[in-house]
This record gives C-alpha cells, sequence and structure tokens, in this order.
C-alpha cells in the first residue's frame, strides 16, 4: 500500500467520523430545544384547566368560515317530529296507579324527542325495573342508531330505567341521525321488528309510528348535521430542525395533554370531555416531526369553554416555545386579524345552533354529532 493510499483511507476516516458526530450533534440539538422549551415552571393560561362554564372568558368568542364552507347558509329547519301527533306515552294504561297525564320527556334523559323516534310502550301492569332491564338490554342499535328506554313513574315522571323502580309506562327512543346518516327504512323495520318482539315479552304493547311519517324528520334532522358539522384546525410549523417525537410527547404530556391509545394527543376539558385534539401528524413508530396540528370539533365543544381560543393560545404557546409558526393547511402564517374574522364566525355559528335548540357541547349535539 503506498503512501498516497493509506493518506487518502485516512481522510476517508475522518470524514466519516465526523459526518457521524456532525448527525448526533443535531440529534442532541433538537432534544434540547425541546426539553427547554417546555422547562420553564412559569404558568401557562392555556394549559390550565379550562375555564367552567359559567365564568368569565378572557378570551375572543368563537366563530367559523366561509371559504371552508363551515358557515351554516342560514338556519336549518329540523323536522325530527313528523309524527308529532302522536303521544309520547300512553297515560290509559289499565295498572293500579297509572300516570294521568301525556308525559313531558325531560332534556336530561337518554330519549330525546327533538332528536329520537319516541315509541310509546303500553304495559299491562305495572314493571319493575330489574325484570325488565335483562330484555331491554337486547336492544341497543339498528344499524349504527342507539336505542334507549326511560319508564314512567307512579308520580307521572320519567327517568332511565332502574333496579328497584317500578313502572306503568315505557317509551324507547331510535336516534334519527347522526354522522354517520339519517335512520333509514331498514333499520327502522329491524327496530319494529325487534321491539315488537321485546313487547311480547313484556306483555305490553308499543304504539309504532308509520315508517313514511318518520323518514323525513331523519333525513331533516340529517340535514342539520351535515350543515353544522364544521371541524377547525391550525397548525405549527418548525422554523428548522424536527422535533424529536420521544422528548415531544412526553413534554406535552407534562403539560395537560392526553396520550389516548390510538395516538391522539387530547386536551381535557376538565369536565370528563376534551376541548380540542393533537396530531403530530407522524406513526407512533417515527422518530421525528416538523408539523403540529391542532383540531377543533366545534359542534361537540361549549360555546362557553371557548374552544377555538383555547386551542389558538396553545398553538401560539407551542410556536413560542418550539420555535415554529403558526400557519394554516396551505403553510401560510395566519395573522391576528385572519384568527379574529374566524373567531367572529365562529360565535355566529353558536348562535345557530342555540336558535336549533342544539347548543353546541349540549347533551344533543354530542350525541348528534358522534
Amino acid at each position: 500500500m503506498t503512501d498516497l493510499q493509506t493518506s487518502l483511507m485516512a481522510i476517508g476516516g475522518t470524514i466519516v467520523v465526523g459526518v457521524i458526530g456532525y448527525n448526533k450533534w443535531q440529534e442532541y440539538k433538537a432534544r434540547k430545544t425541546v426539553e427547554r422549551a417546555f422547562s420553564s415552571d412559569q404558568d401557562d393560561v392555556l394549559m390550565k384547566s379550562p375555564t367552567p362554564a359559567g365564568e368569565a372568558i378572557e378570551r375572543h368568542e368563537p366563530t367559523l368560515a366561509d371559504d371552508d364552507g363551515l358557515k351554516p347558509s342560514a338556519a336549518v329547519p329540523v323536522s325530527t317530529q313528523a309524527f308529532a301527533d302522536e303521544p309520547l306515552a300512553s297515560g290509559s294504561a289499565a295498572v293500579a296507579a297509572p300516570p294521568v297525564a301525556a308525559p313531558v320527556v325531560q332534556k336530561d334523559l337518554p330519549v330525546d324527542d327533538l332528536i329520537d323516534c319516541v315509541i310509546p310502550i303500553t304495559p299491562e301492569g305495572p314493571l319493575r325495573g330489574e325484570k325488565i332491564l335483562p330484555t331491554l338490554q337486547t336492544l341497543r342499535h339498528v344499524g349504527g342508531k342507539p336505542v334507549h328506554f326511560i319508564g314512567q313513574r307512579d308520580d307521572g315522571m320519567w327517568e332511565p330505567i332502574a333496579h328497584g323502580g317500578i313502572y306503568y309506562a315505557l317509551s324507547a327512543g331510535v336516534q334519527l341521525a347522526n354522522r354517520g346518516g339519517p335512520l333509514n327504512e331498514i333499520e327502522f323495520s329491524e327496530l319494529v321488528t325487534r321491539l315488537r318482539r321485546i313487547a311480547d315479552d313484556l306483555d305490553a304493547e308499543p304504539d309504532m309510528p308509520d315508517m313514511i311519517h318518520v323518514m323525513p324528520g331523519a333525513r331533516g334532522l340529517h340535514q342539520f348535521v351535515t350543515e353544522y358539522d364544521a371541524q377547525l384546525s391550525v397548525n405549527v410549523q418548525s422554523n428548522g430542525a424536527p422535533w424529536v417525537i420521544n422528548t415531544l410527547l412526553a413534554a406535552l404530556e407534562r403539560q395537560g395533554f392526553d396520550l389516548r391509545p390510538d395516538g391522539r394527543l387530547v386536551m381535557p376539558d376538565g369536565d370528563g370531555g376534551v376541548l380540542f385534539s393533537l396530531s403530530t401528524n407522524v406513526t407512533l413508530a417515527a422518530e421525528s416531526t416538523s408539523r403540529l396540528t391542532l383540531l377543533l370539533d366545534v359542534p361537540r365543544v361549549a360555546q362557553a369553554r371557548d374552544g377555538f381560543g383555547a386551542m389558538i393560545s396553545c398553538a401560539r404557546m407551542l410556536a413560542s416555545r418550539l420555535d415554529g409558526t403558526v400557519v394554516d393547511d396551505g403553510n401560510q402564517p395566519l395573522s391576528n386579524a385572519a384568527l379574529e374574522e374566524i373567531a367572529g364566525q365562529v360565535r355566529d355559528f353558536y348562535g345557530h345552533m342555540e336558535a336549533a335548540d342544539i347548543p353546541a357541547g349540549s347533551v344533543r349535539a354530542q350525541r348528534l354529532f358522534s
């Protein structure tokens, strides 16, 4: 081997070692960037528990964008009770202490006359909750639509069927629509068949509405769901090196995000729900990412929680700490003016939902937008 060959090999080895060392140094710097970004002990308003409903909120209230098709064209008339002249439950059951008037279904019950097809069931006599629950639990869904039951006590009040309860009338409710579509003819036919079988087992008589009256209400409610199915997202794009995933996830969890089994990160609303979610836009096996996406499911978050304001505050905080920029889906920076405009549209959106008696974040909205 000549001196020239020896020298070339030595130079090549030096270059390889240098490249490896440089890569390790870049990885070290990226990890330290994330660690420093989240190492501050200073309180962050965004990462505290969300403001409870009813308390004053300093952030701007939410809104939705025209160019994304999110703003409702008008208040959509929802005709979910095409069979509204049908009584919700019979008041003439031949029992020892029957209710005296057609009951009003309370809003906090699992059977809701605005979003469910409500079917009265009249038993021959009082029914004990523990006796009928096993039978009723055989019917939980038809297709993708949930089915619930409630019972009327001797004082005329309605409640979910429970052990120890005695019921003089029952009502079944099948949800008319959700994000998966409206209740269709096949699902309704299945409901009728299975509900008649259950009623026979309970010595009861169901008062089935005509299918031709139910279908228009289901389609009308699904039209509402389609019109108001709005999701808003913002992104944080790295200005430099990608962020190391393991370090980033650990830091986000310390700041209040919950890591779900499916890999989603969600910010809890402090009351068992989700305020907004965060995606790293890569698989769990990836080592780094250059982009984070925050997503607000608008109809599922109550206006009082200011989900849009909280999401934007979080995006700005992440951008500041991680050396990133808040951008839209087209990678264009989002100005304060653009965000304020969107916030105003969200407020209008909430107003439309409130006017339809399906306020965002309510039980009704949670069920419909599922």
